[in-house]
């Protein structure tokens, strides 16, 4: 998730004209930090669904689910909290830095996490409820 961050991060320096300095390098580590951090979560959610029973691709859509609110949410107030930076000229890079990295990492973790675990877990469609397993 952290390389697709950049996508966020490029597009917020070139639309505010901010240049990239050291302390929007600082907000990157911060950047990446909070995105494993919510990755982390969400396959941790998925793990312990897994663990008591659930079947994998039920596990895969309900804790992606329920996930949703906590992981929107935490990232969406931490933005909201750094956007008084903006009008800051030391901290100014850093605060773009977060804001646009979070904001559009944040939906892709929901959307890409997902996904690839079922990718790398090799989690099929008929791993439901009431169905085979194998």
């Amino acid at each position: 998730m952290v390389p697709l961050a950049s996508i966020g991060v490029v597009f917020g320096l070139v639309v505010t004209g901010v240049p990239l300095e050291l302390m929007g390098i600082l907000g990157v580590l911060s950047l990446s930090g909070l995105l494993i951090q919510n990755g982390i979560r969400l396959v941790d959610t998925m793990d312990t669904e897994i663990a008591t029973g659930k079947p994998r691709f039920d596990a895969n859509i309900d804790s992606s689910a329920s996930r949703l609110r906590p992981v929107v949410l935490g990232s969406f107030t931490t933005a909201l909290g750094v956007i008084s930076l903006f009008f800051d000229a030391f901290f100014q890079s850093m605060a773009v830095v977060i804001v646009f990295g979070l904001t559009f990492a944040t939906m892709l973790t929901l959307l890409i996490v997902p996904v690839l675990y079922a990718t790398c877990m090799r989690v099929r469609l008929d791993e439901v409820e009431g169905k085979a397993q194998g």
